[in-house]
């Protein structure tokens, strides 16, 4: 097989889109699709079905997938040994995180980290999904659910606070709450329930559980400035509220939230000078925001 076919299918199976694909490959969609049926006639097989929505692996190209990455790894480790790079400080990191605190935490980290590392850049993906980092989609992720794959390496990152909010316009209009039951007499703010990528985040259940929220997103920030704009009340992370003058905690003794964050990465990757200076960097700066983290 030809790997310059194989590198189309393998980020077609990460991105799980031709245009998506095309970005990261630098190549336009219609080049891509056609690599991919011509790797596909000459397997004699379907690799991917396609939908509206996208590109999904079929049995067989979930097969080849995993030819595929363990090729991937052993050539770019020979590659990067044979080069000196496992041991340079310099070099790109590509870091997965979950949306808001990849956007309002760990981007706030990294200019300490650039002024020490001039030569490393960082690639950041806040993501509304799980990190395919046994698919090597990041060099490193910061994951609200511990990773149970045996090729990472895995460690707790930090426990994080959520306490539900309001804005003072909202609370201003509409009065405050004393207990639970009057939530109900309240607009309230969530995740799309179809769309939750994780049951950490199924914490509105917990006490309305059968609410309709008047507004859902998929992102955390969306919900964010929803409840700052004043359309009603929302569990938030204390990392991403507690800065916003416009918000205020309600119920702060009955809504009181504690999840961590873990942070992994491929077992080859971590021994890269580059990714365990940034791992290390994220575990310093989480130690040292912890009051922040934990809404105190």
């Amino acid at each position: 097989m030809n790997w310059d076919d194989l590198k189309v299918f393998l980020e077609v199976a990460r991105s799980e889109t031709l245009t998506m694909a095309s970005k990261r490959l630098n190549i336009d969609p219609s080049t891509v699709s056609r690599r991919i049926h011509k790797l596909e006639n000459e397997l004699g097989t379907q690799l991917f079905d396609r939908s509206v929505t996208g590109h999904q692996l079929t049995e067989h190209g979930h097969e080849l997938l995993t030819t595929a990455l363990d090729i991937e790894k052993k050539t770019v480790a020979t590659l990067d040994i044979l080069q000196g790079k496992n041991l340079e400080d310099k070099g790109s990191i590509r870091i997965g995180t979950t949306d808001a605190f990849g956007s309002y935490f760990i981007t706030e980290q990294l200019t300490s980290f650039h002024l020490q590392h001039k030569q490393i850049s960082i690639d950041l993906l806040p993501l509304q999904r799980l990190v395919k980092l046994t698919q090597y989609e990041a060099d490193l992720a910061v994951t609200v659910e511990k990773p149970e794959n045996k090729s990472l390496v895995v460690t707790k990152l930090c426990d994080y606070r959520l306490k539900m909010y309001a804005s003072k316009e909202y609370l201003a209009q509409h009065g405050g709450m004393s207990c639970l039951s009057q939530l109900s007499n309240h607009a309230m703010i969530g995740y799309v329930d179809d769309l939750i990528f994780s049951d950490q985040l199924c914490y509105l259940d917990r006490y309305l559980e059968k609410v309709k929220p008047v507004f859902r997103s998929t992102s955390v920030i969306a919900q964010y400035k929803a409840v700052e704009n004043g359309l009603g009340l929302a569990i938030l992370p204390c990392f991403l509220a507690s800065k916003s003058e416009k918000l205020l905690p309600v119920l702060e003794n009955d809504i009181n939230i504690i999840r961590s964050f873990w942070m992994a990465a491929p077992v080859e990757r971590k021994r890269l000078a580059r990714v365990e200076k940034l791992w290390q960097h994220l575990k310093l700066t989480t130690q040292q925001a912890e009051a922040l983290l934990l809404g105190q």
